[in-house]
């Protein structure tokens, strides 16, 4: 192999590397705001869980 395949070669591995990087980014701030979402919707059942469960005055 020359050294302008091998150049390209390593021109097609490094922009690979840059979209599965920005893919593996996109995907971990998805799961994180899931995971926000779920601890929000757990508080806020929990806080109406115990507001339902109080006497009424």
């Amino acid at each position: 192999m020359d050294l302008k395949g091998l150049a390209w070669l390593a021109v097609v591995l490094f922009v690979l590397w840059v979209v599965a990087g920005l893919i593996f980014k996109i995907l971990g701030a998805a799961i994180h705001l899931l995971l926000i979402a779920a601890v929000v919707l757990g508080v806020i059942s929990l806080v109406s869980r115990v507001r339902g469960s109080r006497p009424p005055r």
